[in-house]
């Protein structure tokens, strides 16, 4: 007698073999000392207090001198401390100079700066502060080009632009030609300020990044640096660098104990990169839970997109995007062991944020972050299917897809979760796609495709 021999067909994955995390277990037992804590934040109430007193003092200064203010104590990273008292100026300094009359408006580097901070403050401040340094055809005048602090200020300024402004377009590069030219010439340390400047703006960098580079770099070796202020920096930021520390022991724990590293080996191991992303989002003390509950969910969220992406066929993830739209852990039984994995504990983490977040009564808004899950699990599965199958969509169906998997409609919404501000209208009208978020969206996805287009296409 024959035996039947039943043949199991063969699955292609394609699997994308990531390198392994740069930092293994790094973060994973780190606590804070009390002791130096406390140390720290006595010393730091004595220097905030100061600085106070010095903020309030320069009210009634010449217009330089508030600028220049606010700009070291934004740049040194403690201005998160006075958001009102800057407001407060900065509307003084928007409302009571409106016509650019004065011998100050003859600095370029005054100007720029005055420009550069009140747009980054939310004011819609004029062109026409430039005025005196163009000539008769609108181009800047020659003159300007050895200016090397009133060109970085207006390099810095170039890049807080608004579509149509060609004007700063321009300025931009004139800005950027000259200061490429002279910065072989220049001294320490404005010839490191530069350099780090036209590699990357101001406007451009993480803030803790730029934060560490100004203090250490720039400003201690500065001859007119303020002494307590640099003191007042430093303690700060090594606090806050603790808190920080905390929390990605904290995200460490919980991802270790997943263990995806074993179950789900095709995934990415980048739990680390992953908290660091959420210090670009906001970094501030307050926002401790909002960073930990939005570094969480970037590490689940690249956990189910290296599903779709490099592992799973079109059958499986056709069941995992239905299980998921049901969202019921009941539905469990229908997916493939590898995959009940990350469905459990997708479920479970955001069972988790509700049990959080019930202290404050705010459980509910959860349900947006779900809906943004949702959402994203159904345009991947979009996305995998035109992958596998070699379809080659058109960009305008392409991009309407494409703007949920570039993650910001995901993770804006995720953001707000830890925030106690947040209330049930803010996450209403984020779920409308405003305008700011979808163009937020469109910049993300599109840069991202332009930096990785041809991994895929080789």
């Amino acid at each position: 007698m024959t035996l039947a021999i039943v043949e199991e067909e063969k699955i292609i994955r394609p699997v994308a073999n990531f390198s392994p995390s740069l930092w293994g277990d790094h973060f994973l037992s780190f606590s804070i000392d009390n002791r130096v804590a406390q140390k720290y934040a006595q010393e730091i109430e004595a220097l905030k207090e100061e600085t106070r007193s010095m903020l309030l003092a320069i009210t009634g200064r010449k217009l330089v001198e508030k600028l220049n203010f606010i700009d070291v104590i934004e740049r040194l990273g403690i201005a998160y401390h006075y958001e009102k008292e800057i407001d407060d100026i900065l509307y003084q300094i928007y409302n009571e100079n409106s016509k650019f009359e004065g011998d100050e408006y003859n600095d370029l580097c005054i100007c720029a700066l005055q420009f550069r901070l009140l747009r980054q403050h939310g004011y819609n401040i004029c062109l026409k502060i430039f005025s005196k340094f163009q000539d008769g055809n609108g181009n800047f005048k020659e003159s300007f080009a050895s200016d090397v602090l009133g060109l970085l200020s207006l390099y810095e300024a170039s890049h807080v632009r608004t579509h149509g402004e060609d004007f700063l377009e321009d300025a931009l590069v004139f800005s950027t030609t000259h200061l490429e030219s002279a910065t072989p010439h220049l001294n320490s340390p404005l010839k490191e300020q530069v350099t780090h400047a036209l590699e990357q703006s101001l406007h451009k960098g993480i803030p803790r990044v730029e934060t560490r580079f100004f203090i250490s770099s720039i400003y201690e070796k500065d001859e007119s640096k303020n002494d307590a202020l640099l003191r007042f920096a430093k303690l700060d930021f090594n606090l806050l660098q603790m808190l920080h520390k905390q929390e990605l022991a904290e995200v460490s724990s919980w991802w270790k104990e997943l263990d995806f590293v074993t179950t789900l080996p095709y995934a990415r191991d980048r739990v680390v990169e992953c908290y660091f992303w959420t210090l670009g989002v906001y970094f501030e003390p307050q926002y401790s839970q909002a960073r930990v509950m939005l570094a969480k969910t970037i590490s689940i969220i690249s956990i189910v997109d290296d599903t779709f992406d490099s592992y799973g066929i079109v059958k499986e993830l056709n069941t995992y995007t239905d299980a998921i739209q049901r969202w019921d852990i009941s539905e469990i039984d229908r997916l493939p062991d590898y995959m009940k994995i990350s469905y459990k504990a997708l479920l479970d983490l955001y069972k988790d944020y509700e049990n959080e977040l019930s202290n404050d009564g705010r459980s509910h808004v959860v349900y947006h972050a779900k809906e943004r899950m949702k959402e994203i699990v159904r345009n991947y599965n979009v996305e995998a299917k035109w992958f596998i199958e070699g379809y080659m969509p058109p960009v305008s169906a392409y991009l309407s897809n494409a703007l949920a998997t570039s993650t910001y409609y995901l993770l804006t919404t995720t953001s707000y979760l830890g925030m106690k501000s947040a209330t049930e209208h803010d996450f209403e009208w984020l779920s409308r796609n405003p305008k700011i978020l979808k163009a937020n969206a469109t910049l993300c996805r599109v840069i991202d495709d332009i930096a990785t287009y041809e991994v895929y296409i080789n």
